[in-house]
């Protein structure tokens, strides 16, 4: 049961959980995701934005029915111990799986633009390090991270001025030309860029006004869908079809449409910016993992960081272990697609809910 004391977010919190853990590396390359859909892209995100919408209602519903339990305790007591605590246990593979695709996307990234020629073993090390120190802080901790990172980040929306200069509007018409294959194919991939809302099923007990927590929520996963939006606009104005689909991390390329005399390469201020973003929605999710081991196996409460520990080894063996980079991606797209599961699983939920909810004791 959480008591007074555990609820510590605020408002301010609950808006840029949701906003800051949504975006990580996935805004990174959105346009080529939704490559398939060419020029017709661009208000994918909108669409995505009302999915998230409904889908962020249906949990913040369930949390209300048990506003003292996360959905690893709502797991176990809608479908009963055994089998709550199995799912549970899948859940924190999730969510530490994708950590390492977080974390390993971004590794990635700096090793195609910035540091070629070296192993990543250092930065991942110095990554894993900040993130126990994030994490260790707790919820709240993390929430402040997240409120940080906004402003710190938000401002490097300006070096797009140049691409949008350089673009063609007439790249945005007609709306509608794709088919219902491209269509599939770029939705299925795009909205892997929206993971990170459904978090809420897992910190809503700490919400301090429960009742707002739906309306601030949803607030902090608009401004990342107006964010997204914004980012496929330019990209399509910018860019050619042929390099939608092929230039990777697009994104950060349209920082270097910018002209400065005294800044060669203004990608990098980006890619190193970035690191906030990726701190973000990894430690959120590592917080959820390491909450659903205590969950799982209980320890004393001085000894409860030893998950914390574990995970964060297990991201670290899951980064370098020696397998080929497509095998990873394998790996990394289970994850994703579990991802999805969890945003429809309260859906689930929801329905076991209102078949046994005389038999159910909050």
């Amino acid at each position: 049961m959480s008591t007074t004391k555990d609820k510590v977010l605020n408002r301010y919190h609950v808006i840029f959980l949701a906003q800051s853990v949504m975006l990580g590396t996935g805004i990174l390359s959105l346009p080529q995701k939704l490559s398939s859909m060419g020029y017709s892209q661009t208000f994918m995100p909108l669409l995505y934005g009302l999915i998230a919408t409904l889908t962020l209602f249906a949990m913040v519903w369930l949390c209300s029915k048990f506003p003292n339990d996360d959905l690893f305790k709502m797991n176990e007591i809608l479908l009963g111990k055994y089998i709550g605590k199995t799912i549970n246990f899948f859940i924190i593979i999730q969510c530490i799986v994708f950590s390492a695709e977080i974390i390993s996307n971004y590794m990635h990234l700096i090793q195609s633009t910035a540091l070629q020629e070296q192993t990543i073993t250092l930065p991942v090390l110095c990554f894993l390090l900040l993130l126990i120190y994030i994490v260790n802080g707790g919820i709240k901790s993390i929430a402040r991270f997240c409120i940080m990172t906004f402003f710190i980040t938000i401002w490097m929306f300006y070096f797009t001025r140049w691409a949008i200069e350089k673009g063609s509007v007439s790249h945005l018409l007609p709306l509608f030309n794709f088919t219902t294959k491209e269509f599939y194919a770029a939705f299925k991939q795009g909205y892997f860029s929206f993971l990170g809302y459904e978090l809420i099923v897992f910190y809503f007990p700490f919400i301090i006004d429960k009742k707002k927590a739906f309306r601030h929520s949803l607030l902090g996963v608009w401004i990342s869908v107006f964010l997204c939006f914004i980012t496929t606009l330019i990209s399509v104005m910018y860019y050619s079809e042929w390099q939608l689909k092929n230039v990777e991390f697009s994104v950060l390329n349209l920082f270097k449409a910018g002209e400065f005399t005294f800044i060669e390469r203004i990608d990098i201020i980006g890619i190193t910016l970035w690191v906030f973003l990726i701190l973000t929605s990894m430690t959120a999710y590592v917080w959820c993992a390491k909450q659903g081991a205590h969950a799982l196996f209980p320890l004393p409460k001085k000894k409860k960081n030893y998950y914390l520990y574990m995970i964060t080894c297990l991201i670290f063996v899951i980064i370098k272990m020696p397998v080929s980079r497509e095998v990873q991606d394998k790996l990394f797209m289970a994850s994703n697609y579990i991802g999805y599961i969890l945003i429809i699983w309260p859906l689930f939920l929801i329905m076991i809910y209102l078949f046994r909810k005389k038999q159910v004791q909050v």
